[in-house]
């Protein structure tokens, strides 16, 4: 009957191992160090415990050496009377080899060494995983949608599941049990219960790895993908330059009618890919990543990274996108401050600029007077005059609303 019980322990726990896929050998080690674990309380080293875990008999065995004592007080101690009924001969101190069925010790024990296998094989199963996707790390995989719960999607790998957060989801992206996903692999995590592999498809790298997927001049290097920004499932952008003289690097990722980019597109929901080419020229770099067609000039600030771009009344809005997101993401793939502007805009801009930081004596007309009178009264710049109304200026001692008017007209055309 023992035997029989073995037999089957033995089964499940082959079966049990096939299904976290570990080989015979990890299973046979993790049963005799779970066994030893369990029994050796009971023994000490004298008894010189061995298990052993056989595949071709299922048979699961501890064999050990019990001391010869007057009387027996544990399972490692033998009475003389007990032993003298095997061997005449033996005497106090002798040890007698024993072999016992892992089923013949007494449940506590039993109920010990299965506890100590399964976590065991716990424990290699959670070593594996995070070797196998510790190397996966920052690649693309796919898996199949076992669920959903508060935290995301549970993604089925095969051995092992893995989470596609919810802060790591496209927005309004929604997938059913049993679909299949393709993810982007961020980090793997040891929790206090299990290791979960997280996975995104909101992250910028996941638009690169699909690139170099569906784009064979990027994996040959012929293209080289120098930065992407993204706002996920509304627009990427993606900076490219050509490493091979006469290659059109945007064109490659494009393909031939937009084949290329429309595959890219449906792996993110449909998200907007803009292919933007690599240019040395901050200038260049930035009208490309707003939109080179819409684009009339790009100013760089004397100091800092900031940018004012002139465009077409027309493209206004096109250049500053759907609530602002095609220059957001031109600005953080720039790393420039960008604002935008008509032509009319940006010369009033600049007047405005201009009068902000030139002083009332600037003015035609001002004399020693009127320049007191104005000081008096808390106006020192230009763009103090300008803003004020020609009865805000009257209201003052000694201004007349000639003098006003005057003033008022010089700061206009200053």
């Amino acid at each position: 009957m023992g035997d029989i019980m073995s037999a089957n322990l033995m089964r499940s726990l082959a079966e049990l191992a096939n299904l976290k896929q570990l080989n015979r050998d990890d299973l046979s080690k993790i049963i005799k160090e779970g066994l030893k674990q369990a029994i050796a309380k009971k023994l000490t080293s004298e008894n010189n415990l061995d298990i052993i875990a056989d595949y071709d008999t299922n048979r699961i065995e501890a064999r050990f050496d019990r001391i010869v004592t007057e009387r027996d007080y544990s399972l490692g101690e033998i009475s003389l009377a007990d032993a003298k009924r095997i061997n005449p001969n033996l005497e106090l101190g002798d040890k007698v080899p024993t072999v016992m069925s892992i089923l013949d010790f007494e449940p506590k024990v039993i109920r010990n060494a299965r506890k100590a296998i399964l976590e065991r094989i716990k424990l290699m199963e959670e070593s594996r995983i995070i070797d196998d996707y510790e190397a996966q790390k920052h690649q693309i995989i796919s898996g199949k949608v076992r669920k959903e719960d508060y935290n995301g999607y549970i993604i089925s790998l095969g051995y092992t599941d893995a989470l596609l957060p919810k802060d790591e989801q496209i927005e309004n992206e929604f997938f059913k049990v049993g679909d299949i996903v393709r993810a982007y692999v961020i980090d793997i995590k040891k929790r206090k219960s299990d290791v979960v592999v997280i996975l995104s498809r909101s992250h910028p790298a996941f638009v690169k790895k699909i690139l170099e997927m569906e784009i064979p001049e990027i994996t040959s290097g012929d293209v080289s993908v120098k930065k992407i920004v993204r706002e996920p499932g509304i627009r990427s952008k993606v900076v490219v330059m050509s490493n091979t003289p006469g290659l059109d690097a945007t064109a490659c990722c494009l393909g031939p009618k937009g084949i290329r980019i429309e595959q890219v597109r449906a792996e993110v929901y449909g998200e907007l890919v803009d292919i933007i080419e690599w240019d040395e020229s901050p200038e260049q770099l930035i009208a490309n990543a707003i939109g080179p067609d819409l684009v009339e000039k790009v100013y760089l600030a004397e100091r800092g990274k900031f940018a004012r771009i002139i465009v077409k009344e027309k493209n206004k809005n096109l250049a500053i996108g759907k609530q602002g997101k095609n220059v957001k993401l031109a600005a953080k793939l720039t790393e420039y401050k960008l604002d935008i502007f008509t032509q009319e805009e940006f010369e009033d801009k600049i007047a405005e600029e201009r009068r902000i930081t030139s002083h009332i004596s600037d003015l035609d007309g001002m004399s020693a007077h009127l320049l007191e009178v104005l000081k008096e009264h808390g106006y020192t710049s230009v763009q103090d005059i300008y803003e004020a109304s020609v009865e805000e200026l009257t209201n003052m001692e000694g201004m007349g609303k000639k003098t006003a008017e005057k003033l008022k007209e010089s700061a206009l055309y200053f």
